[in-house]
């Protein structure tokens, strides 16, 4: 346990009156070790104590980690039942519990508070005056003044964004003392500092393609943000290209815009979503390979570029020229410049043509404004990324240098003490794990060249999907693409789009060669023994050193080249083949790609050394074992493995703070720490951008806590809120003395039903705060119930949609109207975003029937009764309710419990129950001719059943449908023969 958390333990615990505070850290001081050890602490006499669910489940499984050592958590769930978690209560252990079931139980009384010695929460920066939690502590402290709420947050950034936030969150926890524990604190930077690991920082070059690509993105982002600036609709300081680097970005500009979003055009919208778009690219222009980088950038010409914004930008074009650039180039044959006249002396030639011995007909020609008859040449660059190869020289470095301090027997045993020769090498995601162990294993020649077919193989799959649908011409064609040919167009029907339709046209037929070769090996025929990879076997070795291996990529490195394509072209599942398939999900592919193998499953993954590694020029270097760890995966793989040597592939600003922590942790271990950063790069950049923006957020987190205003009665104050709202209203009252004097009526507490799914939302909260009591129960009909005829049923305009589409909402109105008098359906809109379901520009001439509007419509002329509100926020839902309870009777939370739930006792006499009526001998009499929705309900009173119906006669009919008319329709409908068949 490091000392500056021992320092934050001891301030919270010796805090008067009862040990409650707000601890802000940096990111990566080891929170869930801070919370494992306070949980220590903590002993059964004092109680029992709970910690409210996270969040981010990374945090819950790495507290349970620490904690596991020494005593098992247990969790309290739905599935619990009420006695016995009343037990578990009573226990004095800690529980994790979600913020649900603790809220419902408090609400039901089923909680013996005293018996709880305090809240924990874990991620403060979450919460706001309306979040369950905040409910929690205003019921709990209410009913325990003496019980202490401490709240945890690693993200100080988000405590800064908004007004105040800091502040607020404590006002609503109760809370009145705020602990902040930055990375440049004295004590903590003294102590990570003391016993610091060896650090080397590597700075690799980028390649030229790359330089140019992300000074385009760059160029095109600034246009985009100066396009932005233009609208005078953001603050004009947020709209600067170091902030665009960060996902936060996207928050401020929405938090920004939410209000007006049904005013801003077209344009101004898809702005917010190509700046997102673009930080992508300059994130995957690091991250990922070049064809891979090539197949993303192909699926977004294909689902954004009709309209997308940025895609028009001067520079864009120079992104995906220079992505085709770093894969492949097209030159012609006789040396004439088609793309490129260029050659590289690394880069392998594929002719796409016969020898001049094979057949005429299995020529590629390729025409150009030469000479018609001038064949395409594809040459195949296929750029290695700059870190690959520096990430094989680090390895072998560290391979030397062991071997070095082998040959001292001294060094060998001081080695065997502190040195657990473990090479851990840390990456952003799962994907970027499995490649870079390919290319230690196979090769990076071997890994591109993989990618490369598997890409070329995806233009088929492709290609053959968009054909099957499409009409068969009239005149049958004698050749095509599928059998490796090209066909040659006349020079004179050369267009400029000519050269563009020639590459595709390459690409294909390059690519209908790998399928044909790989058939042929399939069968045993092998045309092109040289392109037959090598390393079968070196592949199932490998398998037999890792933990799990993935079997849903395509590129996991298992097989040879042949193999792994020959399983895409067989129908296996492939991500990044189905997301190809479907270009249209440009969003997608960055998911289907991040996330290869799951990361809750595979978050390790060992590569060993195999003798004859590489195809490289260094193949012959041994280097030593390494492990691949996925950062997102939010695993303690610092403490599992306790390397020795740490690479960085992908800094990261978290891990390295948790390296420093770990290096505290253990003084007298040694730890040698490799970063690799692209030199000149946005990935120094955004690295550099995120610790000055965390020393930014805590400057400002130090100046509101000199002015912060906190009164010393503040849990007072907090809960007598319900009670100067009932002052206001007092106050009105006796200002009218003719009313009986001026004496004070006494008021009755308002009651409403609530269902228990509903405390997903804030409303009940709100509901609360405006001194109405809760009743939480399990409603098969209705979300709210507010007096014994109305039933409310609400929706978010998310919720609103989906339940349109699922259509839910027709089911759940249907039982609104056959249970409850006043069924009400209330839509609610979020404080924060336009009063509005669409902007004007978004409202077409026509009336679409898949419009929401008009679905609305007709959900309203099928159920008349249907009462619709709207509400602009949660605070105006609760004044409507407020005013829809006046002179309402309160509602009854036994029948409403009944409502819709079926009996096993059969049918009951002025019960509400779903048996009592028969729904569908209902709607059979509402369909006869002559009765409507004025008349039904008089005829069901006047007979019991259709067959004594059948029998009434017309004068009958005639008074209880209200006129003879009618009566005479139902009659004739009722005595018509049918008709014979002969």
């Amino acid at each position: 346990m490091v000392q500056f958390h021992e320092q934050i333990i001891a301030e919270l615990i010796e805090e008067p009156p009862n040990g409650s505070g707000l601890v802000i850290l940096s990111s990566g001081l080891s929170l869930p070790k801070l919370i494992s050890s306070l949980l220590l602490l903590h002993s059964p006499s004092q109680g029992t104590l709970l910690l409210l669910y996270p969040s981010s489940p990374a945090l819950k499984s790495q507290i349970l980690h620490h904690h596991n050592h020494h005593n098992r958590i247990s969790e309290i769930s739905s599935e619990l039942p009420a006695h016995q978690r009343l037990s578990l209560y009573s226990s004095g252990s800690v529980f994790f519990i979600t913020a649900r079931i603790l809220i419902v139980d408090l609400l039901n009384s089923k909680i013996p508070t005293s018996a709880i010695a305090g809240l924990v929460i874990l991620t403060a920066h979450s919460l706001s005056e309306t979040s369950t939690e905040a409910f929690i502590v205003r019921i709990f402290r209410s009913l325990n003044r003496d019980a202490y709420v401490r709240a945890f947050s690693d993200k100080p950034h988000s405590m800064v964004s908004g007004f105040s936030k800091a502040e607020r969150i404590m006002k609503c926890l109760c809370i009145r003392k705020l602990h902040l524990w930055p990375r440049f604190h004295v004590y903590v930077s003294q102590e990570l500092e003391k016993e610091a690991p060896e650090v080397v920082d590597i700075r690799v070059p980028m390649a030229k393609h790359m330089v140019a690509i992300q000074k385009a993105i760059l160029e095109v982002m600034d246009g985009c943000l100066k396009e932005m600036r233009k609208t005078n609709k953001v603050d004009v300081e947020d709209l600067t290209v170091e902030n665009g680097l960060f996902k936060s970005f996207d928050e401020i500009v929405r938090r920004q815009l939410d209000p007006i979003w049904h005013t801003l055009g077209k344009k101004t919208k898809q702005l917010v979503f190509d700046l997102k778009t673009l930080r992508k690219l300059l994130d995957y222009l690091v991250r990922y390979d070049a064809v891979t980088y090539l197949k993303y950038l192909d699926t977004l010409r294909v689902s954004e570029s009709y309209r997308s914004v940025w895609m028009f930008a001067e520079s864009s074009y120079k992104i995906f020229e220079l992505a085709k650039k770093r894969v492949y180039r097209f030159v012609a044959s006789d040396g004439s410049k088609l793309t490129s006249p260029s050659k590289s002396s690394t880069s392998k030639k594929r002719k796409l043509k016969g020898t001049a011995d094979d057949n005429e007909n299995k020529k590629v020609g390729g025409s150009s404004s030469v000479n018609p008859n001038v064949s395409i040449v594809l040459d195949e660059v296929l750029e290695e990324a700059p870190k690959w190869k520096v990430l094989r020289e680090v390895l072998e470095e560290i391979e030397e240098e062991r071997q070095k301090q082998a040959l001292s027997s001294e060094e060998l045993v001081r080695d065997k003490e502190d040195d657990s020769g473990i090479v851990l090498v840390a990456c952003k995601d799962e994907r970027s794990c499995i490649q870079l162990e390919q290319c230690i294993t196979n090769g990076p020649r071997k890994v591109m060249q993989q990618e490369w077919e598997n890409y070329l193989l995806n233009k088929v799959q492709l290609r053959d999907l968009q054909t099957r649908f499409k009409k068969k011409p009239k005149e049958p064609k004698g050749f095509g693409i599928l059998d490796g040919v090209v066909p040659v167009s006349p020079a004179k029907n050369v267009e400029p789009s000519s050269i563009n339709k020639q590459e595709h046209d390459a690409l294909v037929a390059a690519a209908s060669e790998i399928k044909k070769r790989l058939k042929n090996e399939n069968v045993g025929v092998d045309p092109q023994p040289e392109a037959s990879g090598q390393g079968g076997g070196r592949g199932k070795q490998r398998v037999k050193n890792k933990k799990e291996t993935p079997n849903n990529c395509k590129n996991s490195g298992n097989n040879d080249n042949k193999s792994s394509v020959k399983a895409t072209l067989d129908g296996s599942s492939s991500e990044n083949n189905d997301n190809e398939v479907d270009p249209a999900a440009a969003g997608g592919f960055s998911e289907a790609t991040c996330h290869v193998a799951s990361t809750d499953k595979v978050v390790l993954r060992r590569h060993v050394q195999v003798p004859e590694a590489t195809a490289s020029g260094s193949a012959n270097k041994p280097i030593p074992p390494a492990y691949f760890y996925a950062l997102e995966s939010g695993q303690p793989i610092l403490d599992i493995l306790k390397p020795s040597v740490i690479i960085v592939y992908h800094p990261d600003m978290t891990f390295v703070r948790e390296i420093e922590v770990h290096k505290a942790e253990n003084p007298s271990k040694k730890v040698k720490v490799y970063f690799l950063f692209y030199e000149d790069s946005t990935e120094v950049q955004k690295f550099e951008a995120s610790i000055r923006r965390e020393n930014g957020a805590f400057e400002s987190l130090i100046r509101q806590k000199s002015l912060m205003m906190i009164p010393v009665d503040q849990e007072a104050n907090y809960l007598g809120l319900n009670s100067s709202v009932e002052a206001q209203g007092t106050s009105s009252q006796n200002s009218i003395t003719r009313k009986a004097g001026g004496r004070k009526e006494v008021e009755k507490e308002m009651q409403v039903i609530v269902d228990m799914r509903e405390f997903m939302s804030s409303l009940p909260n709100v509901l609360h705060q405006k001194g109405m009591r809760i009743i939480p129960v399990t409603l098969e009909v209705g979300d709210y119930i507010l007096s014994p005829s109305i039933c409310v049923e609400r929706k978010s305009i998310q919720d609103l949609f989906m339940s349109f589409t699922s259509g839910r909402l027709y089911h759940q109105v249907e039982m609104m109207v056959r249970y409850y008098k006043i069924p009400v359906l209330l839509i609610e809109f979020s404080q924060d975003k336009s009063f509005s379901f669409q902007s004007a520009t978004d409202i077409g001439d026509d009336v679409t029937p898949t419009n929401v509007i008009s679905k609305l419509s007709l959900l309203v002329l099928h159920f008349p009764r249907l009462r619709i509100i709207w509400s602009r926020s949660l605070h105006a839902t609760a004044e409507i309710f407020a005013a829809l309870k006046a002179n309402q009777d309160e509602p009854d939370e036994a029948k409403a419990m009944r409502v819709g739930v079926p009996s096993e006792e059969g049918i009951i006499d002025d019960d509400v129950r779903a048996e009592n009526f028969n729904t569908s001998a209902v709607e059979f009499l509402r369909r006869l001719p002559g009765v409507n929705d004025s008349n039904y309900r008089a005829i069901m009173d006047g007979c019991k059943s259709l067959s004594e119906l059948a029998l009434l006669p017309v004068e009958r009919l005639a008074e209880l449908m209200g006129g003879q008319k009618a009566a005479r329709t139902l009659r004739e409908f009722l005595d018509a023969k049918y008709p014979t068949l002969l």
